[in-house]
C-alpha cells in the first residue's frame, strides 16, 4: 500500500486509507489476517471481545508475517476496550468485579498478549458508558496507558450522540485521535459527527460500510461510476470514502475482494464524481 495515501493523525500515527476488521472471523481468523497482510493491508482492526472477536487469533496471523519478514512499524495495529455490557458474560477478558479502571488496564494487557505486541497504535473504546462519569472514568484509564507508551493514540466507536462526542473531546486530556462508526442512512451517515471530526483533526472510520448500503451500491449513480471506470461498485464506494477522507473499514473473506479493495487506489474520481455520491447519500 502506497504510503502517499496514508492519512496522519493528531498525534503524527500514519493510518492506512482502508483497514481489515476481524470481526466474526471465530477460528478462521488467523488465516485470513495472514492473508489480508500478504495482499497489502498494512492497518488490521480487532477488539478484546471473545463474543465477536478472535483477538489472539489475530494475533497468530500477525506474529506469522512479522517472522517472515514484515516489520511491526511497518502495521497499523488497533484494538479496543469492550465495556462488560457488550461482552459475552461467560467470556469477559478481565475481572468483571474489578473497578472500571483496573478492568481497563487488564483488557489493555491481555490485548498485548493476545497480539503478541509490546504497544498498540490505537485503543478504542468500543461504545461510551451509561453515564459521564463513567465514561471519564475509563478515558482516564486509557489515558494512563497513553501516557505511560503503551498506545500511540485513543479513539471511540459506536458514538452516534455529537453531545458525547463534544463532551469526551473538551474533557479529555488526550483527545481522542480516531471516531469509528456503522456508515449508515440510520444515522444520517454521521454528517454532523464527521463535520466535527474535520473541525478537530479526528480520522473518521467506517464501517459495516457495505453491508448496510446495498441501495446505494445498486442505484444508478454508482452503477454508471462502475461502467465507466470499469471497476465494481463496492470499489467506487469505497473511493468515494477515501477522497472524503474517511478510512473504512472491510472485512471481507474473499481472497479476490481483499485485492479489488487494495486496487481503489489505481484509479480517482473526480469531484463532480464525488459529489454526485454526497447528493445520493443526502437524499
Amino acid at each position: 500500500m502506497n504510503k502517499e495515501n496514508y492519512l496522519t493523525s493528531s498525534y503524527g500515527v500514519q493510518i492506512p486509507p482502508i483497514i481489515y476488521g476481524t470481526a466474526w472471523k471465530k477460528d478462521k481468523t488467523a488465516g485470513l489476517v495472514a492473508k489480508a497482510i500478504d495482499s497489502g493491508f498494512r492497518g488490521i482492526d480487532t477488539a478484546c471481545q471473545p463474543k465477536h472477536y478472535n483477538e489472539v487469533g489475530v494475533g497468530q496471523g500477525v506474529a506469522g508475517e512479522l517472522n517472515s519478514g514484515l516489520k511491526r512499524e511497518e502495521l497499523y495495529l488497533q484494538t479496543k476496550f469492550t465495556p462488560i455490557n457488550g461482552q459475552d458474560p461467560t467470556r469477559i477478558p478481565y475481572d468483571a468485579k474489578a473497578d472500571l479502571g483496573t478492568q481497563v488496564a487488564q483488557s489493555f494487557q491481555k490485548s498485548l498478549e493476545n497480539l503478541q505486541t509490546p504497544y498498540l497504535d490505537c485503543m478504542v473504546l468500543h461504545s461510551p458508558l451509561n453515564t459521564p462519569l463513567e465514561l471519564m472514568t475509563v478515558w482516564r484509564a486509557m489515558e494512563t496507558i497513553f501516557n505511560d507508551g503503551g498506545t500511540k493514540q485513543l479513539g471511540i466507536s459506536n458514538c452516534y450522540d455529537i453531545r458525547v462526542l463534544e463532551y469526551l473531546y473538551n474533557k479529555a486530556d488526550n483527545k481522542p485521535a480516531v471516531v469509528q462508526n456503522r456508515f449508515y442512512a440510520t444515522t444520517g451517515y454521521d454528517v454532523g459527527i464527521r463535520d466535527f471530526c474535520k473541525k478537530n483533526n479526528i480520522i473518521y472510520q467506517s464501517f459495516w460500510t457495505l453491508t448496510a448500503n446495498p441501495k446505494v451500491l445498486a442505484s444508478a449513480t454508482i452503477q454508471q461510476l462502475a461502467k465507466k471506470y470499469g471497476r465494481t461498485p463496492e470499489q467506487i464506494f469505497f473511493r468515494y470514502l477515501t477522497k472524503s477522507a474517511i478510512v473504512p473499514l472491510t472485512g471481507t473473506t474473499s481472497p479476490q475482494h481483499m485485492v479489488e479493495d487494495l486496487a481503489i487506489f489505481t484509479f480517482d474520481l473526480a469531484a463532480e464524481e464525488c459529489k454526485s455520491i454526497d447528493d445520493l447519500l443526502k437524499g
